[in-house]
């Protein structure tokens, strides 16, 4: 079941403490497994997590007419968001519990213009370091033929997770 059904389906939830107690790709599997309901943004934009191990996230997502800019290709925010998901996933996938990461910058190229005929695009981030504080990954997101749509990279604060109060 993609997330856009589950949620639709009115997935569980997991609690704060149990989320807390889970290693982070324990709960991006979650997720993905319907456990626990995809993030808002995902539903929004409309795209997928379809992979998830340690140190590597795969999004998916198709573009349509409401993704397009004033000039008729897929806006750089739809790409930008599908490679700040799968690179901030793969550095989450490698935590221990009780941590949580979050982007500090994002450096994106842009190669290749997409277009709602360009398909399912596919955003693979992957891990470069992962140390105490700090993390940084590399993404590359690319059409159904291969070709590179964008690349990018990204740094992100490693932080424990609080307490619900």
């Amino acid at each position: 079941m993609n997330q856009q059904a589950a949620a639709r389906q009115g997935s569980r939830t997991l609690s704060p403490d149990q989320i807390a107690t889970m290693s982070g790709l324990d709960f991006i599997r979650a997720i993905k497994e319907g456990a626990h309901p995809p993030p808002p943004m995902a539903i929004l934009i409309g795209f997928d997590l379809v992979e998830a191990e340690e140190g590597k996230v795969v999004f998916s997502g198709v573009p349509g007419e409401s993704h397009l800019n004033p000039m008729g290709v897929v806006h750089g925010g739809y790409a930008a968001t599908l490679l700040d998901s799968c690179m901030t996933c793969a550095i989450q996938s490698a935590l221990k519990p009780g941590f949580a990461a979050t982007t500090l910058d994002l450096a994106i190229h842009f190669t290749r213009a997409a277009t709602p005929q360009s398909g399912a695009l596919r955003a693979e981030g992957k891990i470069v370091h992962v140390g105490r504080q700090f993390g940084t990954a590399e993404g590359r997101l690319t059409d159904p033929q291969g070709r590179i749509i964008a690349h990018a990279t990204t740094s992100c604060l490693i932080f424990p997770l609080r307490a619900a109060a």
